[in-house]
């Protein structure tokens, strides 16, 4: 994918913190950014992290429930960012992709109030002391192609 991902260290490490804290299980949460006006770089600005959410050491699953609310607050204080997509840990693991991970960027984008068709995905390879590595995929045309 010929786009370029830029996140603030401050935003990862506080993506990363979170992670941790949670570790030896996955968490997770939304990504929140924008584009570029040439779509050429994607701008990761925020993360918001999930009031409602089931996780074990292999699964993750989060509600979208005050989500909306806080869309919005965050689109007042600046109205070029939005919903860009979804991040997780993987727990002692690697940053590759599962077929869960890739079934749930399908269920994202049929939700009709989702309004974005390419979500990006990132996943943290964590242990319980830090970052081991992340990456990030765009999800197109059901398949999860990797950032370049």
């Amino acid at each position: 994918m010929d786009v370029e991902v830029q996140i603030p260290e401050g935003l990862l490490n506080k993506i990363v913190n979170a992670g941790i804290k949670m570790y030896p299980k996955e968490y997770g949460g939304f990504l929140i950014g924008f584009y570029s006006e040439d779509f050429k770089i994607l701008h990761i600005t925020e993360t918001i992290l999930p009031s409602e959410y089931r996780n074990s050491k292999y699964s993750f699953e989060r509600s979208a429930k005050g989500i909306k609310g806080e869309l919005k607050r965050l689109y007042s204080l600046n109205p070029k960012q939005y919903y860009v997509g979804e991040w997780h840990t993987h727990p002692d693991n690697s940053t590759q992709f599962s077929m869960t991970d890739l079934n749930a960027m399908i269920e994202i984008t049929e939700y009709k109030t989702v309004g974005i068709s390419n979500p990006t995905l990132m996943i943290l390879s964590i242990n319980k002391s830090g970052l081991n590595d992340f990456e990030f995929y765009v999800y197109n045309d059901k398949k999860l192609l990797r950032y370049e």
